[in-house]
């Protein structure tokens, strides 16, 4: 058997990827999906943390945007990762994955509290580990969250899996049919660029950790096996591009 690249990886997945085609809540059959693939890779030994979002349900800046106290929109934005994160948990243990919920923001009854040596503990252990309430704190993104549990873990890479979206382009792929996709970047890149792959919270933490980003898509069953395995596919962002 091949031996895979990563031992500890973090997995970003956007709260849009769970809503499926639908656009809005979660869609068992992606969840399903997801679950199936993380079964595939805890089989290969790899300790996998997962970060969700909660776009598919609440979206913190749209909140701030029509008046809503960006701090209460944010808050609630967090509470809407644990849904997802829980949909996740059921649907991983569904297929006897061990598994572990840690929240920043406390609540006990449905999940642990994040603490860093206790997540790395859980992962030593082979349980996949699902990290929600964002940082627990209002104004950073899942993305800054993917970032900072990454670097407290000492995860090898971030596996940013995409909804719809296969790597980084110079334009979005979908209005502009000349789009180049771009197959390594540099961090100054998309900083400059502007590309959009995280904010630049997220990106500035990952430069200066030096934690490599992986793009990739989402919706390709087996995708999430063949990142870790070190397969030629999306795009990486690391901190010095090759020649």
């Amino acid at each position: 058997m091949a031996t895979p690249k990563y031992k500890r990886v973090i997995l970003k997945l956007s709260g849009e990827a769970l809503a499926g085609q639908q656009g809005f809540g979660i869609d068992p059959n992606v969840i399903h999906n997801i679950a199936q693939q993380l079964a595939e890779v805890v089989e290969l030994k790899v300790e996998v943390a997962v970060v969700v979002g909660g776009g598919n349900i609440w979206r913190g800046i749209s909140g701030s945007s029509k008046g809503m106290d960006r701090a209460t929109a944010d808050y609630m934005g967090m509470l809407a990762t644990v849904l997802n994160a829980l949909a996740l948990q059921d649907a991983l243990e569904h297929l006897r994955v061990d598994t572990r919920v840690q929240t920043s923001v406390e609540m006990r009854q449905v999940a642990e509290p994040y603490i860093r040596r206790r997540a790395i503990r859980h992962l030593e252990k082979g349980r996949v580990v699902i990290l929600a309430g964002g940082t627990g704190n209002p104004y950073f993104s899942t993305d800054t969250t993917a970032a900072l549990r990454a670097a407290e873990i000492e995860a090898e890479v971030i596996l940013m899996a995409k909804n719809g979206v296969d790597g980084v382009y110079n334009a979005d792929p979908q209005e502009d049919p000349d789009a180049v996709k771009y197959d390594e970047l540099g961090f100054f890149d998309v900083l400059s660029q502007g590309l959009g792959i995280m904010d630049s919270t997220a990106t500035s933490l990952c430069m200066d950790n030096d934690i490599p980003i992986l793009v990739f898509a989402l919706n390709e069953i087996g995708n999430i096996r063949r990142a870790v395995m070190g397969e030629s596919l999306g795009t990486i962002v690391r901190r010095k591009t090759r020649a």
